[in-house]
């Protein structure tokens, strides 16, 4: 375990039961969250980068114009 999160946990430690309960369920959905947007994202690669491809071309054909934020 690396020093930071030992730290981290020392200072959870000192948390109600309940307040260490919220932390515990927070930190396992984000650890869930996140493998999924990995899986996600492993699964899209393809589509991903067919998609940059088409822009890229779109941009080369000039066929884009440039985004002004004063206009949203």
């Amino acid at each position: 375990m690396s020093t930071l999160l030992e730290k981290a946990f020392n200072e959870i430690k000192k948390l109600s039961e309940a307040e260490q309960n919220i932390f515990a369920k927070w930190i396992l959905e984000e650890l869930e969250a996140e493998r999924k947007w990995d899986k996600l994202f492993a699964e899209s690669e393809d589509v991903l980068e067919k998609l940059a491809e088409e822009a890229l071309k779109e941009f080369k054909e000039g066929k884009t114009e440039i985004l002004d934020f004063n206009k949203l």
